[in-house]
């Protein structure tokens, strides 16, 4: 039986993220393959706040669909569909024609064009999609129905990326559709939310075992906790979602349904202690709802309660949190006294433990009065925040 030729894979995650998911893809098996380096072509103007990088490997359309189906920090999978030199229109729209379009494109399925043009002799970017457009039609027999915008939820055009750099074009298809940090369990949110591909790029970037006991003492809407819980227990985080891909003219569902079995038998029945507490009763309730959706309701104790009030258990273990720092949520409020509590309650309660905490600047991490470090950097609805790391002191004699 002849093997499946093997693909490139783009894997693109929110910029300070490209470490994690470079980490993820050994653990799920995949080759390195030519890395596509963030500084090579330019970002989509729509696309800059969801990335500004990501990894490269190489694989079957079968490993397309476990990396949609398992890793945890990236925002889209993109299939590296083709790439030819294309110095003028007719030379683009003939190249392009030569794709095998029919293997990804059943007849009449809607698409969708995110075109960046850098250097070219060809910088007009609507005038290039509609080349794009043409040779679909060529190739097809009649060109697809064009949106502009893709579906937030469900099925929805084929996105292609088109990107010309100094007369080279590379065209990309995207494999996932809505964006992977959406689960499918978030749908009740207390203020601010943290996508779920940073709360679990910040697990990973922590350097938590998924072993030891985790605490966040300030929750929100639990994304924290439940990818703690998803992460420690192996649970598959795209289990419960719809992917572009399975609109594909090549897409095996009994295949799909295969993977899918899998990753559920590799689930692990017994998890660490997680610990999830908040002040505002209404988030504690949005993030129970939230990890019942996720199928974690019983691996994470969730209670109502200041930080000052936070019982964890022995130690060590891991706090990892993202309190509230005055941008978006406490505007106006003097956020000193409610860090330097939490580093004394730290220092209490939790000695001997890891203190991660996200924030934008020092000043707020700084009045818990411990030794924290930049461990990495990310970009979160718009902000630019940094990841502070440290351990608590043991408590003296």
């Amino acid at each position: 039986m002849k093997a499946e030729p093997l693909l490139d894979f783009y894997a693109i995650c929110t910029p300070g993220l490209e470490p994690f998911t470079t980490l993820e893809l050994p653990r799920l098996g995949f080759k390195e393959g030519p890395l596509f380096h963030p500084a090579k072509l330019p970002a989509l103007r729509d696309e800059v706040q969801e990335s500004s990088g990501g990894v490269g490997f190489r694989g079957t359309l079968a490993d397309l669909y476990r990396a949609n189906l398992q890793l945890r920090t990236a925002n889209r999978v993109l299939v590296r569909f083709g790439s030819f030199k294309a110095a003028s229109f007719p030379e683009l729209r003939h190249e392009a024609a030569r794709l095998p379009w029919e293997r990804f494109l059943p007849p009449g399925r809607p698409v969708g064009l995110r075109v960046a043009c850098h250097k070219s002799r060809l910088y007009h970017q609507g005038a290039v999609a509609e080349r794009v457009v043409a040779a679909l039609g060529d190739r097809l027999g009649t060109p697809p129905p064009v949106r502009k915008t893709a579906a937030e939820e469900g099925a929805g055009p084929q996105l292609i990326f088109v990107r010309l750099l100094e007369n080279h074009c590379q065209i990309s298809l995207d494999s996932s559709g809505p964006l992977l940090h959406r689960r499918g369990y978030r749908q009740a949110t207390a203020k601010a939310p943290l996508r779920e591909t940073l709360a679990a790029g910040m697990l990973l970037a922590s350097g938590w075992d998924g072993l030891a006991p985790l605490l966040d003492p300030f929750c929100g809407s639990g994304t924290i906790a439940i990818e703690g819980a998803l992460l420690a227990s192996g649970m598959a985080p795209g289990r419960h979602r719809y992917f572009s891909f399975m609109d594909w003219s090549t897409f095996d569902p009994k295949l799909w349904k295969q993977l899918v079995a899998e990753a559920d038998r590799a689930v692990r029945s017994r998890g660490p202690l997680i610990q999830a507490s908040d002040r505002d009763r209404g988030a504690v309730q949005a993030a129970r709802e939230n990890a019942e959706r996720a199928g974690v309701l019983d691996r994470i104790e969730f209670s109502c309660r200041a930080v000052s009030a936070v019982e964890p258990p022995p130690g060590p273990g891991w706090v990892v949190t993202n309190p509230p720092f005055g941008l978006r949520v406490s505007q106006g409020q003097d956020l000193r006294n409610l860090y330097a509590t939490l580093g004394k309650v730290l220092k209490t309660k939790c000695p001997d433990w890891q203190a991660v905490l996200l924030s934008p600047d020092r000043r707020l991490p700084g009045q818990t009065g411990l030794r924290l470090v930049e461990r990495a950097s990310f970009e979160t609805g718009g902000l630019a925040v940094k990841l502070w790391h440290g351990r608590v002191p043991e408590r003296r004699p």
